[in-house]
């Protein structure tokens, strides 16, 4: 990704919290790998430095995925989805992508009850 030094005013429907969900997809199979939550400086350092970068909502404070596991995100594209309530990441990942040494955060199957 080009990183883009002044991003434009994207007019994002944030949450009351003031955060925006950001789901991180594989750039090459398309495998969903997680959901992340994001407010517009979190968006901002993205587009500007390439590098996945999120919103801590236990810790309160921005981090840069793989910083201190190594499990990077170069980000590929961002876009928004049609009502821009969520932002899409297509990303090239390195190692895991979830806290549980899991390649997706999405690996617990759900199957319907009667």
């Amino acid at each position: 990704m080009t990183p883009m030094n002044n991003a434009p005013d994207l007019d994002l429907k944030l949450s009351p919290d003031g955060l925006i969900p950001a789901i991180a997809q594989d750039a090459e199979t398309g495998e969903v790998l997680m959901l992340a939550w994001m407010n517009p400086e979190a968006l901002q350092r993205t587009l500007e430095t390439g590098r996945a970068t999120y919103w801590s909502r236990s810790r309160q404070e921005y981090w840069v995925k793989g910083e201190t596991s190594g499990h990077t995100q170069e980000v590929v594209s961002v876009a928004l989805d049609c009502d821009r309530d969520t932002i899409l990441l297509t990303v090239n990942q390195t190692g895991a992508a979830c806290h549980t040494g899991n390649r997706t955060c999405f690996f617990t199957p759900l199957e319907a009850t009667a």
